[in-house]
């Protein structure tokens, strides 16, 4: 699937951006500090209704491009010992990257001890409700029936990406199988994809929209003052965030070497738009557009990226352990807090619950909170997060793009599939 470049479009798009996410503080600091807590929550809940907007816009067109690209991408890989390899090489990827994401968040936690002391009063129970309800009764029944689809169609409409991905696999393995019957199918699911990616460019006309709708409404509701009070498990998430980025950013370049500056500024757009969001889907077409137009062969592309978005969320699995282990040390779990071996079984059970968690609001809370009640973790302690917890999801949404993006081009470059567009 060739795409042309478009720099100029590109990075005006970036630059709107940038303005609107400047513009939504302005605002939201303008209206918290001006009016009392109805109408700043009045405000919140409209200005919202552009990010709905722009996120339902794009929601709609994931189920097809995940589709269409991924068994596109199989049936042009053309043969299992291919899709085998190309496979075993992500998932190696993924699962090094999980493991380091969740241990780094673990290490930087006990030595950081940001719940020590902690407040325990400032819980928002109320909010707690609607998570509580999504995370209840996790179990391996529950574990297996969310990642094998019963329907493709149900899976299509609520989109579940990992259910998608797995009947996406066996489809594009059919396909591959019958030969020549297939080829009237793969040729009209690669026109299909070339059609969605067309909707992609006029959905991101709608981003900068979006971006100020989802600032201007947190700012608003919250105040930049909740950062000062949450300050130091802000910032140190941040940190861990960015130590995270520099062991990426480095193993990206033992890959890329000098392109990796080039990959940096392809995926800027995208990057910017899922941290002023906090949602990886609003920025998937548009990863896919960027990867192929960086030089990624799109047949790596329509295999690795989709998984990626089910099995390598660098930045969600770090705040997983982290956010867990605040809540322990604010209640003082020693249970948890002073037995390292019950904290690396709890490291590994996140490396499981997580997966398929891609476009789940607050998805990574909701697995802090059917995982953390397996050890103890009282469910009421993600109240003390719950206020600044879009402040750290805008960070670990972007790293998972960020991610998730390497992740793509190392394949590439593996398979002897990067291209110089």
């Amino acid at each position: 699937m060739e795409i042309t470049q478009q720099p100029t479009k590109k990075s005006r798009l970036t630059l709107y951006i940038l303005i609107a996410m400047v513009l939504g503080i302005l605002v939201g600091y303008y209206v918290n500090e001006n009016y009392n807590p109805d109408t700043r929550k009045a405000f919140a809940d409209n200005a919202k209704l552009l990010t709905t907007i722009f996120l339902r816009m794009v929601q709609m067109i994931i189920a097809p491009i995940v589709f269409a690209t991924l068994v596109v991408g199989i049936a042009k890989l053309g043969d299992m010992k291919t899709v085998g390899r190309v496979g075993g090489k992500a998932m190696l990827w993924f699962i090094t990257a999980s493991l380091v994401s969740l241990g780094l968040g673990l290490i930087l936690v006990n030595i950081f001890k940001p719940g020590v002391g902690a407040d325990i009063s400032n819980t928002d129970m109320a909010s707690v409700k609607d998570l509580l309800e999504k995370s209840q009764g996790f179990s391996l029944q529950k574990f297996v029936e969310h990642v094998v689809p019963r329907s493709v169609i149900e899976a299509m409409a609520t989109n579940e990406i990992l259910q998608l991905v797995v009947f996406s696999v066996f489809f594009g393995i059919a396909l591959t199988a019958v030969g020549k019957k297939g080829e009237p199918i793969i040729n009209a699911l690669d026109a299909l994809a070339h059609i969605v990616l067309k909707m992609v460019t006029y959905v991101m006309y709608l981003a900068p929209l979006g971006v100020f709708g989802a600032m201007s409404a947190a700012i608003a509701k919250n105040g930049l003052g909740i950062l000062s009070t949450f300050g130091k498990y802000v910032g140190e998430f941040y940190l861990g965030l960015i130590i995270l980025w520099a062991l990426l950013l480095f193993v990206g370049y033992l890959f890329l070497r000098n392109r990796l500056r080039i990959l940096l500024r392809r995926i800027a757009s995208p990057m910017s738009i899922a941290f002023s969001t906090a949602s990886s889907e609003a920025v998937y077409p548009k990863l896919v557009e960027e990867m192929e137009r960086f030089g990624c062969n799109n047949k790596i592309v329509s295999f690795v990226l989709p998984l990626g978005y089910s099995f390598n969320l660098d930045g969600s699995m770090m705040y997983m352990t982290f956010a867990s282990m605040f809540i322990a040390q604010a209640y003082n779990i020693t249970a948890i807090t002073g037995d390292v071996s019950q904290q690396i079984i709890m490291l590994l059970v996140f490396l499981i619950t997580s997966k398929g968690i891609a476009g789940v609001p607050r998805a990574s809370l909701v697995v802090v909170l059917a995982t953390g009640a397996m050890f103890g973790i009282p469910p009421e302690g993600v109240g003390l997060i719950l206020a600044i917890d879009v402040f750290c999801d805008m960070g670990r949404t972007m790293t998972n793009v960020l991610g998730n993006a390497l992740a793509t081009a190392a394949v590439s470059k593996w398979e002897g599939q990067l291209e110089h567009p």
